[in-house]
């Protein structure tokens, strides 16, 4: 789960929020039973969609595979289903026979089946949910949890005044950014039928159909459902990182350069409403406090495809698709804007805009505003040539073409104007307001690209600099009080480390080459292109005075005397990753703003620092107990370093998908915060699937980004709410736990003699990094060791066993051993839940990941272990571990099950099983036959299939 960004009060908007109550609104009991009784009024409905899809599929299989296939699907269904309900022996003889007698072709078809029905399953559930959002709407609920309608509303009741509104959303700045982490393990074929199949059935909902419209509806969705029938599922190759960077723009196009902007215009709408009648009039144009950042084409910690020229092509397919945007609004807005000057006033600035246009209709003559929308677009293609082909570029007269995206603001800012001064203001808040947000929110770079790299990736490279310049021959083997010395009398000094004429090693050509190229970029597209340098495995101070040497080195950031104040310069950005580096990092940072000349840099930053916490490495180092504790506590420490030192901390919570990775509702998230500990600044990492899942449509992404900013908000609103006292024993208790879980999680992965030779046999893991779902390795470094393994696949591996261990583990005897010392400590658990956020929010993150696995699917994994004795051992220990967490679980929260508070998403999970478990069955049986040396392409296949199914119907799965 996320943390708190940590920001002394003295940075609040004003002394409102620290008063005793006011806290975010309270939970609206009426909306929740209306919205309960919309699920189940609309639940038929569902069911419907359901079976239309069961009933197609079946069909298709029927014609395309035979009956005979069609029966044998249905039969592992149901064997798949007894199991689940007996976990007989005599069930699971018969599974394991019939899996065996089946060819590996049709094991395919039969992953295939049960793939695509979850997938289907998919589609109808995401349906559902858009049809209770509208009931909901059409029903007056508008102001639901995570909306910002409902911040708003919030503040009004609190008693801020416009003003002090719009001074509060002037603070706000947050930014989700966009990895190319391998859990998307979809191609994009199979979303664009997705996303068609998602279409023709929100069309079935948007109006009554006549039976010739419904049965072409039908027959349209049959067709795409056999498209996919027939679509291969798995790529032939892996994906490159340009691969990467063009699905990552892809998701711009479909969602963020639509959403966004109308984020933008809504809030300032919605301010000016909450003006009206005020005797204040605030004027509000909305900041930049959401924008869109990206990793892709810019992470290369441990990816070796990761280069200068990948991060050249994805800053040149950024810019490309930003004019490309741009110009597909201004081909609607020469279609539109055809008023005339016989009917209208027009600016001189307009008019003189039009005159300048080319090769436009003589029939325009008197339609000021298509001529000169027109003469923009001509201005755009310029710009587009002269920074992507050499030889037209080479023609392009200044006057036609912008410089930078200022340029262009000031003229489209003149056709609003224009519009508004001649009572045509309704056409000026249309898709030319749009577009001008558009603009001041994306400008020519799209997205911000962030640079990451290992820091002993960084020493190496400063270790060679520092030899081939004189300045040490074994910079590496210095101890930290050395490095750092060295380093702070390089960032004095003017002299050059790296020459472009030099020879040097390929590790450190290629990073320099990767720094000379950021600069490029941002000389080309401007400064906001790249602005973040991570540094992946930050342990040390002289971490980051090293990547400052680096970017000095190649022009990104400067210690020069008449450097100003809030100049472009790169961020430096430490990420603390394991549970020894958060303890440290309070520390780290204390020390490093003791650097006189890294502090001079911070004050020519504005006085701010970004920190980024790592969720996934550090729930592997200590697990997941012990990470969410350990992010809790870093960032309660950086917040009173940074407040010491006078310091804006903006925070980079580095979360994944899954539980296990800091997964889990952003919106809860963020309201989970230590009190007095949000700012309103935040970073948040969307990977893999999720960013699938989220923004794969813009109603759904519209969704997603306005939690963002309304739980940022409420964050910065919520005033006291636990007492100091009863405070400082929920940290007690909170500590002792973690203490506990932390010595048996570690126990169990790292001190257990066998446990990397057991988690590999009995998961997928070695087959996951076969799979061609993305263009990085599982391991940063060669070898069997669970140090070395990446956070993703270890999540991942366990997720397809359906343990979905790092999510739980270590809690049950964690709070087993606290009640052997406490034996009436059960009360003060379920006060902490009911009470503090952050412990509810981790409890209801656990409890879903507990309704999602299964030991008995998971038995079944943990006999691919060879070692009987080993496979007993440890799958003992792990199925007495669940036990002991789900029943302290179900106690602390007052419940008989698990997720008897959210009976949607308990049916969901209830209803997906049926067609998991087989998924499930199948890759075991073809894992037995591929480790026991049946290769062949059917059967490596086959394999892949069903992890790609897996992933798909658990969803949050990487």
């Amino acid at each position: 789960m996320l943390q708190a960004t940590s920001t002394p009060r003295s940075h609040r908007p004003d002394s409102r929020d620290t008063r005793s109550g006011a806290r975010s609104p309270e939970p609206d009991l009426e909306g929740v039973a209306v919205l309960q009784a919309l699920q189940a009024d609309h639940q038929e409905r569902l069911n419907a969609d359901i079976r239309l899809f069961g009933d197609l599929l079946g069909a298709i299989i029927r014609v395309q595979d035979g009956a005979a296939m069609f029966e044998r699907v249905e039969e592992i269904r149901r064997l798949a289903l007894q199991f689940t309900r007996t976990a007989e022996a005599a069930v699971r003889a018969k599974l394991n026979q019939t899996m065996a007698g089946l060819p590996a072709e049709a094991m395919q078809s039969v992953a295939r089946a049960f793939s695509l029905f979850l997938l289907l399953a998919n589609i109808a559930e995401d349906q559902h949910e858009r049809r209770i959002r509208r009931a909901a709407a059409i029903a007056g609920q508008t102001r639901r949890p995570g909306s910002l309608a409902r911040s708003l509303d919030a503040m009004v009741s609190l008693g801020y005044a416009p003003n002090e509104t719009v001074g509060m959303l002037r603070r706000l700045s947050i930014m989700p950014v966009l990895t190319a982490h391998p859990t998307e393990v979809r191609r994009q074929a199979i979303l664009l039928h997705e996303r068609r199949i998602a279409e023709l059935l929100d069309a079935r909902d948007g109006r009554a159909l006549t039976p010739e419209e419904d049965e072409s509806n039908r027959e349209e969705i049959a067709f795409a459902v056999n498209c996919l029938w027939n679509t291969r599922l798995l790529r032939f190759q892996a994906l490159t990182p340009i691969d990467e960077v063009r699905n990552g723009i892809s998701y711009f196009e479909r969602t963020f350069f639509r959403e966004v902007p109308r984020l933008y215009c809504g809030l300032e709408d919605a301010i000016r409403e909450m003006c009206k009648g005020s005797r204040r009039d605030v004027a509000f144009a909305a900041p930049p406090l959401l924008q869109i950042g990206t990793w892709i084409g810019g992470d290369r910690d441990g990816n070796p495809n990761i280069d200068a020229s990948v991060l050249r092509m994805a800053g040149r397919l950024q810019f490309e698709a930003c004019i490309g945007h741009y110009q597909s609004i201004l081909g609607r807005l020469v279609q539109t804007l055809t008023l005339s000057t016989a009917r209208t006033r027009v600016a001189p600035a307009v008019k003189l805009l039009s005159e300048r246009a080319t090769g436009v209709s003589p029939h325009t003559v008197d339609e000021p505003y298509r001529r000169g929308l027109a003469y923009v677009s001509q201005k755009l293609r310029g710009t587009l040539d002269l920074l992507t082909s050499e030889s037209q570029g080479a023609s392009v007269r200044k006057e036609d073409r912008y410089r930078d995206p200022r340029d262009l603001l000031d003229d489209l800012s003149q056709f609003q104007v224009s519009l508004e001064h001649a009572g045509n203001g309704r056409l000026a808040r249309g898709e030319l307001r749009s577009l001008i947000k558009a603009v001041e929110i994306f400008g020519f770079h799209l997205a911000p690209i962030d640079l990451r790299q290992s820091a002993e990736v960084h020493a190496r490279t400063i270790a060679e600099l520092f030899m081939r310049a004189g300045v040490c021959a074994d910079y590496l083997g210095q101890p930290e009080s050395e490095r750092r010395r060295l380093l702070e009398v390089e960032l004095a000094s003017e002299r050059p480390l790296w020459s472009p004429l030099g020879t040097y090693s390929d590790e450190t050509s290629s990073e320099m080459a990767i720094l000379a190229t950021a600069r490029e970029l941002r000389e080309t597209y401007g400064p906001s292109i790249v602005k973040n340098c991570i540094i992946s495995k930050t342990s040390n101070v002289s971490d980051l005075l090293a990547v400052a040497v680096l970017l000095k080195e190649a022009g990104l950031i400067s210690f020069a005397q008449n450097c100003l104040e809030g100049s472009e310069t790169i961020s430096i950005v430490p990420l603390f990753e394991t549970i020894a580096d958060l303890r440290a990092a309070g520390s780290i940072m204390h020390e490093l703003f003791g650097v006189p000349a890294y502090r001079k840099l911070i004050v020519r930053q504005g006085d701010e620092h970004e920190i980024m916490l790592g969720y996934s490495d550090s729930n592997k180092d200590g697990g997941y107990l012990t990470s969410c504790w350990e992010i809790y506590q870093a960032e309660v420490a950086l917040k009173e370093v940074l407040m010491r030192h006078g310091i804006v901390m903006r925070l980079f919570h580095g979360r994944g998908g899954a539980i296990g990775r800091g997964g889990g509702p952003t919106y809860d998230a963020l309201l989970a915060q230590p009190h007095g500990a949000h700012s309103g600044k935040v970073r948040i990492t969307e990977q893999g699937e999720v960013i699938a899942s989220k923004y794969k449509s813009a109603d759904v992404g519209r969704l997603h980004l306005e939690a963002l900013v309304a739980g940022s908000l409420e964050a910065c609103l919520t005033g006291p709410t636990l007492d100091p006292q009863k405070e400082a024993v929920f940290h007690s208790v909170i500590k002792a736990l973690s203490d506990a879980a932390y010595r048996t999680y570690r126990s169990l992965v790292y001190e257990t003699e066998g446990f990397a030779t057991y988690f590999r046999e009995s998961t997928p893991l070695s087959e996951i990094a076969q799979l061609n779902i993305g263009s990085r390795p599982a391991s940063r470094k060669a070898g069997d060791r669970i140090d070395d393994l990446r956070a993703i696949p270890w999540v991942f591996a366990w997720s397809q066993c359906r343990l979905m261990l790092p999510g739980w583990f270590g809690f049950g005897s964690a709070i087993n051993a606290w009640l052997k010392e406490s034996p009436d400590g059960m009360t003060l658990l379920r006060d902490m839940c009911a009470s503090w956020p952050f412990f509810g929010t981790m409890l209801s993150n656990m409890e879903m990941v507990l309704a999602k696995s299964d030991l008995g699917i998971a038995s079944r994994y943990a006999d691919l272990v060879q070692d009987e004795n080993l496979r007993n051992n440890i799958f003992g220990r792990i199925r007495e571990e669940y036990e002991l967490t789900k029943r302290h679980l179900l106690s602390i929260m007052n419940a008989e099950v698990l997720l008897s508070g959210s009976p949607a998403i308990r049916r969901s999970i209830r209803n997906r099983g049926p067609y998991l478990d087989p998924l499930n069955h199948a890759q075991i049986e073809l894992l037995k036959r591929h480790r026991n040396g049946q290769i062949s392409e059917s059967i490596t296949q086959g394999i892949r299939m069903t992890i790609n199914g897996l992933a798909q119907g658990l969803r949050n799965s990487g």
